[in-house]
């Protein structure tokens, strides 16, 4: 962003993890001009009705520490059978004049403890679908053969693949 001359906080005021990526990559096309892409994650549990989602990474308050947002979810789950949860990144693109969005999920739980010293945010609490490891006890590889953003870059590469063709 600093090569476009971009330095400001672009807006996230939408109720949705698709509706923050959109309007990032909006925001820059309309104030800079440019075709872009952009992003925005958030981890949806079941039992908390989708939280923390698009408030994920100031979960616990606008200080952003992943501690924190561990230490809340982990204490509002306490006593709750259903630990199922999920990943979701949606990037958003636009390009010649259209706006399309790749979605990758990564499905899986969240752990009544903290494992792992790998990655980050909610990693050492996430445990993937068939994995008896959390994000933050795999390698890196693994977890971007399996994870939402890997997922989401896939699809957008692939998109933009098949566009040349």
């Amino acid at each position: 962003l600093s090569d476009i001359g971009c330095n400001e906080d672009i807006p996230e005021t939408q109720p949705t993890i698709e509706g923050n990526a959109i309007q990032k990559a909006e925001y820059i096309k309309n104030n800079y001009g440019y075709d872009c892409f952009a992003d925005d994650t958030g981890l949806e549990v079941d039992a908390l009705n989708g939280e923390p989602g698009v408030y994920s990474a100031r979960y616990a308050g606008p200080q952003r520490n992943a501690e924190d947002n561990m230490n809340k979810l982990l204490s509002a789950l306490q006593n709750k059978p259903n630990r199922k949860a999920q990943f979701k990144t949606v990037i958003a693109l636009h390009l010649n004049g259209k706006l399309k969005s790749f979605t990758g999920i990564c499905k899986g739980e969240i752990t009544s403890e903290k494992h792992g010293e790998k990655g980050f945010g909610y990693d050492p609490i996430f445990k993937a679908e068939g994995y008896t490891q959390t994000f933050a006890e795999i390698s890196l590889e693994e977890k971007n053969k399996i994870g939402h953003r890997g997922k989401a870059v896939s699809m957008l590469v692939n998109y933009l693949e098949n566009l040349s063709e």
